[in-house]
This record gives C-alpha cells, sequence and structure tokens, in this order.
C-alpha cells in the first residue's frame, strides 16, 4: 500500500444527454487469472483507457476493474471525466486507445446486461404516462415489440423491489422528485440487469426517498454488480466495496481506487444513514483485491 497526497480537479460538468439515455432504453476480453481467483468474474475491466475530445485529452491509462456482485463507488468533483467515464461503459463513446470489457465479452454485447438510472431524466409534465408505464419502458428491446407474461412479471418485480408498488396507476407528473427517482431506478431493474448505474442518485431527494433508495440498493447487493457515480469526495454509502476516484492530471484525469472506513461523524441522514469516508491519502493497487493474504 502506498500513501499519496494529491487534490481533485474542480470544474463545471455537464449532465449526461438525452441522447444517451434514449439509446439504452432501445439498446438492449480476456481476464487476467489472478483478478478471479478470490471474487469470481469480472463484471467491468477498463485496461489503459485513453480518451479524448479532438485534441483535449480527458482520460490517461485508467485501468480499473469491479467484480461481478460488487458494490461500486466511483467519486470525482465536478468537472473530473465522470461523464465521460459513464458514456465510454455504456458505448457512447470509444477509447482512443485500451479498452473496455464487460462480463469478459470482448465482442461488446455485455452492454445489454445493464441497466442504467440517470441523474435527469426530462419528460413532458402534461403528457398523461403512468408510473406503471414509465417502467415498462425498461422492457423494451430492439428484437421485440410486443409485451408479455415475462415482461409483466419483471415489471411488477421490479415496483416491488423499489418500494413503489403502491404508486403504480399514479400519474409521473404528480410524483415528488424522491418518487420519480425510485420509478427510475424500477425502469432500469424491469430489465433484470447484470449491472445497475446510478448517477448521482441521491441527488435533490428528500431524506425518507433517500433511505427508501439505499434500502432497495441493499436488497440487492450480492446479487447484482452495483456502480454509484457521485461527486461526493468525502463519503460513500456503507454498502460500497470499492471506491475509485478519478483524479486530474496534466495529461488527462486517471482513476485511483481508495480505502474506506466508517464515518461515525457523516450526517445521519447521508445515504440512508450509514456512511464510509473514503481515504483519498490511500492510494491502493487494482490488484489489492486479487491478492493472497491482502483483507477482502
Amino acid at each position: 500500500m502506498r500513501i499519496v497526497k494529491g487534490s481533485l480537479k474542480q470544474g463545471f460538468i455537464d449532465p449526461v444527454t438525452e441522447a444517451l439515455l434514449q439509446r439504452l432504453f432501445l439498446a438492449g476480453g480476456n481476464a487476467v487469472a489472478d483478478t478471479q481467483a478470490r471474487h469470481g468474474p469480472v463484471a467491468v475491466r477498463f485496461d489503459s483507457v485513453d480518451f479524448s475530445y479532438e485534441r483535449i485529452p480527458v482520460l490517461s491509462n485508467v485501468s480499473f476493474h469491479i467484480h461481478q456482485n460488487e458494490f461500486a463507488a466511483l467519486v470525482g468533483s465536478n468537472g473530473s471525466g465522470k461523464t465521460t467515464l459513464l458514456k465510454l461503459l455504456l458505448g457512447l463513446e470509444k477509447p482512443v486507445a485500451g479498452r473496455i470489457v464487460l462480463f469478459e465479452d470482448a465482442a461488446g454485447k455485455g452492454r445489454e446486461r445493464i441497466g442504467y438510472v440517470p441523474q435527469n431524466a426530462g419528460f413532458d409534465p402534461t403528457f398523461p404516462v403512468t408510473v406503471r408505464s414509465v417502467v415498462r419502458m425498461g422492457r423494451l428491446r430492439p428484437s421485440s415489440r410486443f409485451f408479455g407474461k415475462e415482461d409483466a412479471e419483471a415489471v411488477n418485480e421490479a415496483m416491488e423491489k423499489a418500494d413503489i408498488a403502491d404508486l403504480a396507476e399514479r400519474p409521473y407528473s404528480a410524483l415528488s422528485g424522491g418518487q420519480r427517482r425510485r420509478v427510475l431506478v424500477a425502469r432500469a431493474l424491469a430489465s433484470r440487469p447484470s449491472l445497475l448505474v446510478l448517477d448521482e442518485p441521491a441527488a435533490n431527494m428528500d431524506s425518507e426517498s433517500e433511505k427508501r433508495l439505499f434500502d432497495t440498493l441493499g436488497q440487492l447487493k450480492g446479487s447484482t454488480t452495483i456502480l454509484i457515480v457521485t461527486h461526493d469526495t468525502a463519503f460513500v454509502s456503507s454498502l460500497t466495496d470499492v471506491a475509485f476516484c478519478v483524479a486530474g492530471g496534466v495529461s488527462g484525469c486517471s482513476i485511483v481506487r481508495h480505502r474506506t472506513e466508517p464515518a461515525a461523524d457523516a450526517p445521519h441522514d447521508l445515504y440512508g444513514g450509514s456512511a464510509s469516508r473514503v481515504r483519498h491519502d490511500i492510494d491502493v493497487p487494482d490488484s489489492w483485491c486479487c491478492e493472497e493474504g491482502n483483507p477482502l
């Protein structure tokens, strides 16, 4: 383990575009052996990834992995490159160098196993759509236009998991911000994803909705790979198994893996009432989880 010092790049970040959301609605590797030795197969792997917007470097030599059924947090200040990482993960951008492998599928079909919850989802408040109809959108597939028994079961199951079954027939426009966020979680769960990605899930949420959300994520932990993206660089949910930080650099940002520890001084209602501190002063090698003798 190596102790490092550093600061996070400050700036401005644009929200994930509507095009990214629409593509996920309709869209339906060679892993190193020792990375599977203790935690099982790898769900997400970035290998030496570089990315630039024209000649402006954004990411440089980014390498990290997340094992299947782990709960991971990606933290970084505004403008640090989190949105770019999301676009690469979701296949909306392609790396300039390196590779991204999902569920060890080098052909790229692993992205069909992603459920995505955006930070913001624009909608027409005059459009008469119910909560159930929004959740049903998670069952959209290019290969089928029919909604069958299995789809109905998946929708009901997702609403139960997200604790919104009692809202099923209510207009989506009549819900609070926190309730809408949980509906979007249900929509993502309706696809029965192997990887659930949530962008700033607690932003502008009341404490009750936040608690319900993290109760839902706690129930999913261990059976679904979960990645939360947040600008909160100080704390993460205590559900977190591994924390990554987007760290700035002259030639582009990189990813640093950090230790976490229980945080008794965190706000009592943060992340549903249980938070861990991100130790930015402790830089942990990405292979740390796979080395014999190291604590899990």
